[in-house]
């Protein structure tokens, strides 16, 4: 059996551009892929940019679908920091759409009102799916092709204490 490619994605700019297997998640202070978060610290009192990045299968293999899509957090972040994500088990509000056009683009204020990334990031694994395919946490995968959006930010207050790390984790069910 032949397992299915997948690979994370990570879209940026206002058109979008979309960088295919990303090297890394890292949030910083600039809008930027497999980001160096030395260079570009989040202040505190500021927020990360957002980061919008898909699952993405490239190549079903011999499987007949990808589903149940899951991603978290290990490690807990400085005192006066908060994940937030779209990610979420319960009242998924389906697939959110990239922000095109002219000052449009991932953010570094919160606008979470409008993008729907309210939840805490969760910080074990899901007991169910918490990232939709086609606007659904049931949805699945049957050929190549994009889950929905994973939105993210790092949101700060001015007394947070910097230096944390943490690992992004993904998962998904493959049947053959």
């Amino acid at each position: 059996m032949a397992a299915a490619t997948v690979e994370i994605c990570e879209s940026n700019g206002t058109t979008p551009t979309i960088t295919h297997n990303i090297t890394n998640s890292n949030m910083g202070s600039t809008e930027a892929v497999n980001l160096d978060p030395v260079a570009y610290p989040i202040t505190p009192g500021t927020n990360s940019f957002e980061k919008w990045q898909r699952i993405h299968v490239t190549d079903i293999g011999t499987s007949s679908k990808i589903d149940n899509l899951k991603v978290w957090r290990t490690t807990a972040l400085g005192a006066e920091a908060a994940h937030k994500t779209n990610a979420r088990e319960a009242s998924y509000d389906g697939a959110q759409t990239f922000p095109t056009g002219a000052g449009e683009g991932p953010k570094a204020t919160d606008r979470s009102a409008t993008y729907d990334y309210t939840e805490a990031m969760p910080t074990s694994t899901p007991t169910g799916a918490n990232l939709g395919i086609g606007g659904a946490l049931n949805g699945a995968l049957t050929a190549a092709g994009y889950s929905d959006y994973l939105v993210h930010q790092i949101q700060t207050t001015a007394s947070a204490v910097a230096g944390a790390t943490m690992t992004m984790n993904y998962q998904y069910d493959e049947t053959a």
